[in-house]
C-alpha cells in the first residue's frame, strides 16, 4: 500500500511529471538490456538505500542531488535514469536535472517497488546479522 501524500506535494508530482522524461519498469528494462550506456541514481535516503537497491545503482539523496551531481563523471548528455519508493521523488529530481541542463534524464515511474517486483538483480544487506 502506498503512502498517503499531501495535496501540495501531489501537485508538484504532477507538475514534474508533465514536463520530464518518465519510463515505466517495461521501458526501463529494455534500456538496461539495449547495451547502450545507463545511469542508474537511486534519489532515496541513505537509509533506504542501505536496506536494498538495484545492482549498480549510485545512491544521490534527492536532497542533495544538484549539489552533489557534478561529482561524479556524468556529462549532461548521459542517459540516467532515476528511482525512488515510487516514483514522486524522482519525477521532481528529474525535473531538477532537466532545469539543470541534462537533457536524457528519466524518472521510473513504480520506483523501487516495480524493481522489486519485476525481480531485477537488487543488493540488500542481512537484517539476521
Amino acid at each position: 500500500m502506498g503512502k498517503k501524500h499531501s495535496p501540495l506535494f501531489l501537485r508538484r508530482v504532477e507538475h514534474s511529471r508533465s514536463i520530464i522524461k518518465e519510463c515505466n519498469i517495461a521501458d526501463f528494462i529494455s534500456m538496461v538490456k539495449d547495451g547502450e550506456s545507463l545511469i542508474i541514481i537511486d534519489v532515496r535516503e541513505t537509509h533506504e538505500f542501505e536496506l536494498g537497491h538495484m545492482k549498480g545503482a549510485i545512491h544521490i539523496s534527492k536532497g542533495v542531488l544538484e549539489r552533489d551531481i557534478e561529482k561524479h563523471p556524468f556529462d549532461t548528455s548521459d542517459r540516467i535514469v532515476l528511482y525512488c519508493g515510487g516514483g514522486f521523488r524522482s519525477a521532481i529530481a528529474a525535473q531538477s536535472l532537466q532545469d539543470m541542463g541534462y537533457g536524457d534524464a528519466y524518472s521510473l515511474w513504480g520506483g523501487w517497488r516495480s524493481i522489486v517486483a519485476e525481480g531485477l538483480e537488487i543488493t540488500s544487506i542481512d537484517l539476521a546479522d
